[in-house]
C-alpha cells in the first residue's frame, strides 16, 4: 500500500511539473502593417512598437501603436517626426520613450543614418533633444540604462553600403539624453553591430552580432562591464550560434537571447537564458513562435513577449510566455 501511495505521488509531481511547464501563447495578431527592425517600450503599463522596416526600396514607417491590456493596440501617431526609424536604438528612460540613431530610405536615394535623439510621454508630442549627438551618425547599436544613465556601445555608420570601417566598438553614456560623453573610443570587444546589450547585476553586458555587408560575419562571444571602460570576456563561444539581428533582455534574473539571422542557417527559433553570461541553458516548451528576426521582446506583467519580425514573411504576431512561480532552470 505504501508503495502504492508513493508512485501516486510521484506520478502526481510528475503530472503538476509537466502542467506548469513554460510554453509560448500566441496571444493574437497586431493590427500594424507586419514588419521588423522597429522601436519597442514598455511605457506606462503598456507596450509600444514605432517605425521599423517593409521593405528596402521605401521609407520606413513612422507609425506610433500602443497595447494596455494585452489584447487591443491602438494606434497613437501615424507620422511621428523622426525619420530615420529602420534598426533604430530605443530605450525607456527618466519616464520617457527614447528613439536615436537608425536607418532612413533604406537602399533608396539619399539613405542616411543619424545621430538625432527623440523623446515622448505619451508617444504623441516628440521632442529633439539633439539634433547632432556627439557620436557618429548609426544604426544597430546596443543601448541600456546603467547607474543613471543611457549607454550607447558600437552600431555601424551604413547599412547596406559600408564597409568594416563602419563598425563601431566605442561606448558613450548621456544623463539627459542631450549631452554624451565618450567613455572609451576603443572597447575591448570587437567592433560590431546587430548585437545586443543588456544590464544585470551591476553589469552592461554586449551579446553576438557582427556585420552583414559587405563582409558578413557573425560572433557569439559575451562580454562584461561595470563601468562601460574595463571589459571582461565571459564567453568567447556561447553555446547559442552565431547571430545577428536577435532580440535579448532580462527577465527573472536572467538574460534572454530570442531568435535572430545568420548567412549559414537563416532565421533561428530558439530561446536561452544565463545568469551570468558564462554558463547557458536552452529553453525547451511545446509550442514556439515561427524563426524569426529583429522582432521586439518585452518584459511586460510577469511575462516574457515578443512582437513582429521577419519570419519569411514579415509578421505582427504578438506572443507571451509566463514562467511558473516554482520555476527553476
Amino acid at each position: 500500500m505504501k508503495l502504492l501511495l508513493l508512485a501516486a505521488l510521484s506520478l502526481a509531481s510528475a503530472y503538476a511539473q509537466e502542467t506548469t511547464a513554460p510554453d509560448w501563447l500566441l496571444e493574437g495578431t497586431a493590427p500594424w502593417q507586419a514588419r521588423d527592425s522597429q522601436a519597442e517600450w514598455v511605457f506606462k503599463d503598456q507596450l509600444w512598437i514605432g517605425g521599423g522596416w517593409f521593405q528596402s526600396f521605401a521609407e520606413p514607417p513612422r507609425d506610433v501603436w500602443s497595447l494596455g491590456d494585452g489584447k487591443e493596440w491602438k494606434l497613437i501617431e501615424k507620422n511621428a517626426p523622426w525619420l530615420h526609424s529602420d534598426l533604430p536604438m530605443n530605450i525607456t528612460f527618466a519616464d520617457k520613450m527614447w528613439i536615436m540613431g537608425g536607418w532612413y530610405k533604406g537602399r533608396l536615394p539619399g539613405h542616411s543614418a543619424s545621430n538625432q535623439v527623440w523623446s515622448s510621454n505619451d508617444g504623441v508630442k516628440w521632442e529633439q533633444a539633439t539634433a547632432n549627438a556627439e557620436w557618429s551618425p548609426r544604426l544597430a547599436a546596443g543601448l541600456v540604462e546603467h547607474r543613471g544613465r543611457i549607454w550607447m556601445l558600437g552600431g555601424t555608420e551604413n547599412y547596406y553600403f559600408g564597409d568594416d570601417t563602419s563598425l563601431k566598438n566605442d561606448v558613450w553614456s548621456s544623463a539627459d539624453g542631450k549631452t554624451w560623453k565618450q567613455e572609451t573610443a576603443k572597447a575591448a570587444w570587437s567592433p560590431r553591430a546587430y548585437h545586443q546589450a543588456v544590464t544585470l547585476d551591476d553589469k552592461i553586458y554586449i551579446l553576438g552580432g557582427g556585420n552583414y555587408v559587405p563582409t558578413y560575419h557573425a560572433k557569439n562571444d559575451v562580454w562584461s562591464s561595470s563601468d562601460g571602460v574595463n571589459w571582461t570576456c565571459e564567453a568567447e563561444k556561447a553555446p547559442w550560434e552565431p547571430r545577428l539581428w536577435f532580440s535579448a533582455t532580462v527577465y527573472r534574473g536572467r538574460m534572454w537571447v530570442l531568435g535572430g539571422w545568420s548567412k549559414d542557417k537563416d532565421n533561428f527559433g530558439d530561446v536561452w537564458h544565463s545568469a551570468d553570461g558564462k554558463n547557458w541553458q536552452l529553453l525547451e516548451t511545446k509550442t514556439c513562435w515561427k524563426a524569426r528576426h529583429e522582432h521586439s521582446v518585452f518584459v511586460f506583467k510577469d511575462k516574457l513577449w515578443i512582437a513582429g519580425g521577419h519570419a519569411r514573411p514579415l509578421s505582427s504576431e504578438v506572443w507571451s510566455l509566463s514562467l511558473p512561480e516554482n520555476w527553476k532552470p
